[in-house]
């Protein structure tokens, strides 16, 4: 898909959790060079117990880190995308992760605030009963802080950063800490200016 995407110079921006992404790194900084990719890199915690009991099969943090700065050596553009901040759980790493991930590399941050739409609540709450029990109902307690007194509010433009006191401190922490570290300076681009509109063949379009 990278490679069909690059011969038409269509921009792309991947999100991942995955330290595979090191594996196209030739593809990446090729494209990188005529700004058509930028990768977004998630991480959650920087404490290896936590990772593998919140995220079992997926890299650990010292590896996302290191994908982080393997891709920037390349001169891959690299976002940090701090996800999902669980209130009491990881919301009080924010600025460790902003930092280690500056080190490693990342131009730029986000973040987004836990989410529990639909049966994802209760099967969030079954975790946390079985991993944190002491630690469960406070953790829940700050969720409904940020969605107005329910485990989830799908409102746009509300869902990812939830609303209230908490939610508004989270964010407040998460500017200043940018601007400390000088993270999202936005200087940097896709280029969306240099498609090439693919052959047709008869009715199909030729892609390769």
């Amino acid at each position: 898909m990278l490679q069909v995407l690059q011969r038409f110079r269509h921009p792309v921006a991947i999100v991942t959790k995955s330290a595979l992404v090191e594996r196209d790194i030739d593809i990446l900084a090729e494209m990188a060079a005529d700004r058509l990719v930028s990768v977004n890199i998630s991480v959650t915690t920087l404490e290896g117990a936590l990772a593998r009991k919140l995220e079992p099969r997926a890299a650990a943090p010292h590896r996302r880190l290191q994908a982080i700065h393997r891709l920037t050596q390349a001169g891959i553009p690299v976002s940090v995308l701090v996800a999902p901040v669980i209130p009491v759980l990881t919301d009080p790493e924010l600025d460790a992760i902003l930092a280690a991930s500056k080190d490693a590399g990342a131009r730029s941050a986000g973040y987004i605030l836990l989410r529990l739409p639909l049966e994802v609540s209760e099967l969030f709450q079954q975790w946390l009963q079985k991993h944190y029990p002491l630690k469960a109902e406070h953790v829940m307690t700050r969720v409904r802080d940020t969605r107005g007194g329910k485990d989830y509010d799908s409102r746009f433009g509300a869902r990812m950063r939830g609303t209230g006191a908490f939610a508004d401190m989270i964010a407040q922490r998460f500017a200043l800490a940018c601007r400390k570290l000088d993270l999202n300076r936005r200087d940097f681009a896709l280029n969306d200016a240099a498609f090439r509109v693919p052959e047709r063949s008869g009715d199909q379009m030729n892609l390769f």
